[in-house]
């Protein structure tokens, strides 16, 4: 009889994969396959569909992408014929049952065996089950050089469904899980809350691998880790970074116990939130294959927390910011925008919008003889503006980043074919006072893989200023909405936590006020529905997390 082993090195590969890119995937696993072998690594664990991307959304569908995933399974498990580290990887296969979302296990040059996702997410931003079948049944651990490895993937720990407690039942000592879980705001906590639920119902060590990088609005931070069996944290990897740590873990009296792995320091909250943004940006920008990105550059506070994104992102040498001023541009707002490129050290340009948006007027003088000007005339120099920056684009082959901020989006305060044109926007689920927030942080901080300067990167008077969209003359944001503060709690209890009116009264808010916002929110929808998509920060975000009805008629009057 084969003596059970005592020690197993088990590598995380927390990597930053792109949906659709099967064969540079496999490529990615390789070379961290072979970094685990040289850290004497026995398994690398992988992280959910990472052949395929997550999520691959539709890509499911058709056949020939089906065919290439399975293909680079194979030519994947055949490389383990070296001698080196076996793997578990994620992949969707289609099989007699249906097409699942599934794991491979290879060791030996060949597939040991299969498991499939049983608990398929449909909330939120997930919709597995438009694409996937759930797997038949629970199947049991694998038998890996004599450990017994239960394999939950995602989902399958995050439900009451008595996955892993059926998993201890049949003889599995560990479990691994490939997850692919989007960041938002302290969801590490959630994790290790789940985790530990899980472990106090199995009892059994849950390692907890998790993907890294953008995909679109969502934002996969990394930070894998493992509960113990005792209920404690037994190791942590680091957030929004790609490793390949190697854990070991050994066989004791009372099941395996982790020795050695990494701890590493997680980011508090507003550094967390701005390296969601900035890693969104890059991947979007990089993933799609954009050379440079090119903003309009206001001197307000939006433009330029997303200019210090864009550099810190991309680099100064990729980013173009333009001015474009029009009569009621002040004159701080000129110098507040050059101070902000030239401490960030981008291009910069001015472009006058004077003679378009005169040009526009003109033409439409006798088609609007007997109106009153208002926001029409307004509008027409946001939409001067936002052609420019699409001919730049169209020009030159850059990305326009989009800066409209979540309170804005919220109560419709954007010009669409203007301010909304773009590729990506990655203030898009940041309400205003945390984009305050943020940008304080930021002239105090260089986060990590940054590469932006140091410093007071923007300007203490875009900070200090009453915001403004700078249409008419002396115009403030607060000529027509509450103010910022009241504003954003306004809308958190009615997006995030979709509270009724009454309720939010209760906190202390005027009821005029309230059913107002309410019903600015309702009609701003079509907009959002049309607008570039941005990363995902909070729970509940416009597009994948909040799908309101563009037309209706609902208000809540108590």
């Amino acid at each position: 009889m084969t003596k059970k082993p005592d020690i197993l090195r088990i590598a995380i590969a927390q990597l930053n994969p792109t949906v659709g890119d099967v064969a540079g995937n496999l490529a990615k696993a390789r070379e961290a396959r072979a970094d685990a072998a040289r850290q004497g690594a026995d398994l690398v664990l992988y992280t959910e569909l990472f052949l395929a991307g997550y999520p691959p959304e539709d890509l499911v569908l058709k056949p020939a992408f089906l065919k290439a995933c399975e293909k680079a399974a194979q030519e994947f498990a055949a490389d383990t014929a070296d001698g080196g580290p076996g793997v578990i990887i994620g992949t969707p296969l289609k099989r007699k049952s249906g097409t699942h979302n599934s794991i491979i296990v290879a060791d030996g040059g060949k597939i040991i065996a299969e498991r499939y996702k049983l608990d398929l997410p449909n909330y939120g931003e997930f919709d597995e089950k438009r694409v996937f079948q759930a797997g038949p049944e629970i199947q049991g651990p694998v038998n890996f050089r004599g450990v017994r490895i239960g394999i939950p993937i995602c989902e399958d720990i995050w439900g009451d469904v008595g996955i892993c407690e059926s998993l201890a039942e049949s003889g599995a000592e560990i479990l691994l899980v490939p997850n692919g879980s989007p960041y938002y705001r302290a969801k590490i906590d959630v994790r290790h809350q789940v985790v530990i639920r899980q472990v106090i119902e199995c009892g059994l060590p849950i390692t907890y691998a998790n993907q890294l990088g953008g995909q679109d609005e969502l934002i996969f931070d990394g930070a894998s880790f493992a509960i113990g069996a005792d209920k404690t944290l037994a190791f942590q990897m680091s957030q929004f970074e790609e490793a390949v740590d190697v854990i070991t873990w050994k066989r004791g009296e009372d099941g395996w116990v982790c020795s050695e792995g990494p701890m590493s320091k997680i980011p508090e909250r507003e550094e967390a939130d701005y390296r969601a943004c900035m890693l969104g940006l890059r991947d979007y920008v990089n993933k799609n294959g954009f050379k440079n990105v090119v903003l309009g550059l206001s001197g307000g506070i939006d433009s330029a927390i997303c200019a210090a994104l864009a550099v810190d992102a991309l680099g100064e040498e990729r980013l173009r910011a333009v001015m474009m001023p029009y009569r009621y541009t002040s004159k701080d707002s000129l110098k507040d925008a050059e101070d902000c490129a030239r401490a960030l050290g981008c291009r910069y340009d001015i472009v006058p919008i004077f003679e378009p948006v005169e040009g526009f007027l003109h033409t439409l003088t006798q088609l609007f003889e007997g109106t009153k000007e208002g926001i029409t005339e307004e509008n027409l120099q946001s939409r001067a503006r936002g052609t420019i920056l699409m001919a730049m684009s169209n020009k030159f082959g850059s990305m326009v980043v989009t800066t409209g901020n979540k309170s804005e989006m919220s109560v419709g305060y954007a010009t669409l074919y203007g301010d909304m044109n773009g590729g990506f926007n990655p203030i898009k689920d940041l309400y205003k006072m945390q984009v305050y927030a943020l940008s304080r942080w930021r002239n105090n901080h260089v986060p990590p893989g940054a590469l932006g300067p140091s410093g007071e990167v923007i300007p203490k008077n875009i900070i200090d200023k009453a915001p403004s969209a700078e249409l008419r003359e002396n115009q403030t944001d607060q000529d027509s909405l509450p103010p910022y503060p009241v504003l954003d709690d306004i809308l958190e209890c009615l997006v995030e936590n979709e509270m009724g009116v009454d309720d939010i009264v209760a906190r202390g808010h005027d009821r005029a006020t309230v059913t107002r916002i309410e019903h600015l929110l309702y009609i701003a929808e079509y907009k959002r529905r049309q607008a570039a998509p941005g990363v995902k920060i909070t729970r509940k975000n416009f597009g994948r997390d909040r799908r309101y009805p563009i037309t209706n008629r609902f208000r809540d009057r108590g």
